[in-house]
C-alpha cells in the first residue's frame, strides 16, 4: 500500500552527513617520570537513516554532535591513543554499532608531532612541537568493511642538485630556459590506502607503518636523479608500494616550489650553479604535479582531488 502520509515533492534529498568537526584532544600518558604525548584533531561524520530530520525536522534518529564530541574525549581516556588509526577505528565502530540509524561513520584525524626536549634535570616531560609535517588518517566504516587512508601534508623537501628539466615541448609562449642542474623542492601532500578491510585480517602496526612509509618516501626523493618532478613522484610512490605490503595505493599532490637563479650580471657577478648559486624562492604561481601510484591489479579509490579527503 502506498504511503500517502508525505505529499509528493518536486525535489528529493541526496547524500547527507553530519557530525562534529575538529575536536582537539591531547592525551598524556605517564610512564613513571617519562611522559608520552598524543595531540590529535578529530572530525566525526555520520550518515544513515537521516531523511526525516531534513524533511520534517524530527530529531529522533539524530545523535547530537555534542555527544560525538564527548565521545572523542571519553574514548581518549578509556581506550588511550595507541595511534591515530586505531583511535579512529574505535570511534567509527562505536558509532555504527551503538546507533541503529547510523549506517556509516567517517573519522578524520590530524596528528601533530612533538619531540622530547633533552635536558639535565629529572624526568622526561618536556616537549617541543615539531615544525614538519602533519600526519593524517581517515577511517570509514559501514558496519561490515573498513577503509583506512592515511598520509601526511606540509612536508617540505629539497634537493639542491641531481635535478634537471629539459627536452620539453615548446611553443611561441615558452620562455623557460632548459635546466641541467637545478634545485628540486616540493611540499608533499600524500595519502596511502591500506588493504586491511575487515576484522578477520590482522591489522597493520599503524605506528611502524607510518614511520616506514615516511622513510621510504624521503629516501626515494633523495636517491632519485630527477629529470622531472613527475619522475620523482612515481619513484616515491613505487618505493612505498614495493616496500610496504599493507599499502595498495598512494596519491600525491606535489607543488613545485620553484627556485630561480637571480640575475646578478648587472652587478658584474656570475651566478653559476657549479660555483654555489643564489636563488629567488618563488611561492606562486607554482607547478602542481598530481598522480596515483597503484599496486598492479588494484583499483584506485583515493579521490583525485585530495581536498575531498
Amino acid at each position: 500500500m502506498a504511503d500517502n502520509s508525505r505529499p509528493a515533492r518536486p525535489v528529493i534529498l541526496g547524500q547527507n552527513q553530519y557530525g562534529k568537526a575538529e575536536n582537539r584532544v591531547v592525551k598524556i600518558t605517564r610512564d613513571g617520570a617519562t611522559h608520552h604525548i598524543k595531540d590529535l584533531n578529530v572530525s566525526v561524520s555520520l550518515s544513515g537513516d537521516m531523511d526525516e530530520v531534513h524533511y520534517s525536522g524530527s530529531n529522533a534518529n539524530v545523535l547530537p554532535t555534542d555527544t560525538t564530541k564527548n565521545t572523542v574525549y571519553a574514548f581518549a581516556k578509556e581506550h588511550g591513543i595507541e595511534s591515530a588509526e586505531q583511535f579512529g577505528i574505535h570511534l567509527a565502530r562505536h558509532f555504527v554499532t551503538s546507533q541503529e540509524p547510523i549506517r556509516t561513520a567517517r573519522i578524520r584525524v590530524e596528528e601533530y608531532g612533538w619531540e622530547r626536549i633533552e635536558h639535565g634535570g629529572e624526568g622526561a616531560h618536556s616537549f617541543a612541537r615539531k615544525g614538519q609535517e602533519t600526519r593524517l588518517t581517515q577511517i570509514t566504516y559501514d558496519g561490515t568493511s573498513w577503509e583506512v587512508v592515511s598520509g601526511l601534508k606540509d612536508l617540505v623537501v629539497l634537493n639542491s642538485t641531481d635535478s634537471e628539466f629539459w627536452g620539453y615541448a615548446k611553443d611561441k609562449y615558452t620562455t623557460l630556459p632548459e635546466a641541467y642542474d637545478r634545485i628540486l623542492a616540493t611540499e608533499v601532500s600524500a595519502r596511502w590506502r591500506f588493504n586491511w578491510t575487515d576484522d578477520e585480517q590482522p591489522a597493520p602496526d599503524w605506528e611502524t607503518s607510518y614511520e616506514q612509509t615516511r622513510r621510504h618516501l624521503l629516501a626515494a626523493f633523495a636517491e632519485t636523479y630527477s629529470l622531472s618532478l613527475q619522475q620523482t613522484l612515481y619513484a616515491m610512490g613505487a618505493r612505498i608500494v614495493e616496500q610496504r605490503a599493507e599499502i595498495d595505493e598512494v596519491r600525491f599532490s606535489l607543488p613545485n616550489k620553484h627556485h630561480f637563479l637571480v640575475d646578478l650580471e648587472p652587478f658584474g657577478l656570475k651566478n653559476a650553479t657549479e660555483d654555489g648559486a643564489v636563488y629567488f624562492a618563488a611561492d606562486r604561481p607554482y607547478g602542481l604535479i598530481e598522480a596515483t601510484v597503484l599496486r598492479d591489479g588494484c583499483e584506485a579509490r583515493i579521490p583525485a582531488d585530495l581536498t575531498n579527503l
